[in-house]
């Protein structure tokens, strides 16, 4: 019935709904439904448009300066409308910020000038750095694609209309504003750069972050590995009587830190 010439090009429901109107009834829409599945009949007729897969980025870094990631975010500025945009770069394995800036637009000429400087100022060799981004328009741009050929810095970018895939920089952006102090509004530019200067000041001085063993960022860019950063606990057991508990099973240890960072899961490789 469901290939008759009737009712070949008919919904199941319309299938139903047409010979109970003449007083007859065959089966129900979920048996026509199922029918059709055992035939292979349910697809869609018409040319649909496909999507190639595309592969997940993977990049590892096993030391400072292997694997850079940069990002530009907007900051509010004094009225409605109105945007300062920042500009970091953050080393992925050590989570230092190696180079930032605040301008009045996101501009590729900007973001090139201050690629080149930080590549400058870590001493980049070329063929040692790789450096991923999302798809925006400064990270695309022609003028940092060769900026980045000449310097020998092998340049990724992320996978089209996926948003996760530059987790180190979307993370750090929410430190810089969730951070107490972070204000509504910045009265000026000047005021975003002063906000900024002490902001990254304390990020890589002080901040104890979470994906490397809750170390400071400074330590974590020295050349000694970071499973043996830590200092030996001066003592053990404490001075004074501990509560007895039964969870007390021995000399604690600190969290270690392994010695691989991926670009795009930062779970999987635990940094």
């Amino acid at each position: 019935m469901l290939q008759a010439p009737r009712f070949v090009d008919l919904a199941p429901a319309e299938v139903v709904a047409t010979p109970l109107d003449e007083g007859t009834y065959l089966a129900s829409e979920r048996t026509m439904y199922r029918i059709l599945a055992e035939g292979g009949q349910t697809g869609e007729r018409r040319n649909q448009l496909t999507h190639p897969r595309h592969a997940r980025p993977e990049l590892l870094a096993t030391q400072p300066n292997e694997l850079w990631s940069w990002d530009i975010t907007k900051l509010l500025g004094p009225a409605t409308w109105t945007y300062f945009y920042l500009y970091v770069i953050l080393d992925t394995f050590s989570r230092y910020v190696v180079g930032w800036t605040v301008a009045h637009a996101e501009q590729a000429a900007l973001a090139e000038r201050l690629l080149a400087a930080t590549c400058a100022k870590q001493q980049i060799l070329p063929g040692t750095l790789t450096v991923p981004a999302d798809r925006g328009t400064s990270m695309t741009s022609r003028p940092v694609a060769f900026l980045l050929a000449d310097l020998g810095v092998t340049k990724t970018h992320s996978r089209p209309h996926v948003s996760n895939d530059n987790p180190y920089s979307e993370a750090q952006f929410k430190t810089l504003k969730y951070r107490p102090g972070f204000p509504d509004r910045f009265g000026s530019i000047q005021d975003a750069r002063a906000f900024c200067q002490q902001f990254f000041g304390w990020y890589n001085a002080k901040h104890r972050h979470s994906g490397i063993a809750m170390m400071t960022l400074r330590r974590s860019t020295t050349a000694t590995p970071l499973s043996s950063t830590r200092p030996a606990l001066g003592y053990w057991p404490p001075p004074t009587p501990p509560i007895p508990s039964d969870s007390c099973a021995g000399r604690p240890h600190p969290n270690p830190c392994p010695p691989l960072c991926g670009s795009t899961h930062p779970s999987r490789h635990r940094r």
